[in-house]
């Protein structure tokens, strides 16, 4: 089976560098992606985003990720898994910003 990833790091990064993602996301989008990711992605990945039917998404999880690998994850879901893509709902900002969160550590 082909991969996609490339392609779309590759836009991605593309994005990023010309500046159409931008870092300002104010803090109500801040709260609502929160939300989304609290409620939406807890249905699956646990209220606590401790794990269920999907992985946890703690940061301990993602230290062998990179921040582009998990944007694009959340942005175009994985194909042949419950993972649905996000994009209808974020941002590629959004995305990335939800990204270094992730990789932070969220508080329950």
């Amino acid at each position: 089976m082909k991969r996609k990833a490339p392609t779309a790091t590759l836009i991605l990064a593309i994005t990023v560098m010309s500046g159409t993602v931008s870092a300002e996301i104010s803090p109500v989008r801040q709260a609502e992606i929160i939300h989304l990711l609290r409620h939406d992605c807890g249905s699956c990945h646990g209220m606590r985003l401790e794990g269920g039917l999907g992985p946890a998404l703690v940061a301990k999880r993602f230290t062998d990720w990179n921040i582009d690998q998990l944007a694009l994850t959340i942005l175009y879901g994985r194909p042949g898994t419950p993972m649905p893509p996000w994009r209808p709902f974020l941002t590629d900002g959004e995305a990335y910003w939800l990204a270094t969160r992730l990789k932070e550590g969220i508080q329950p």
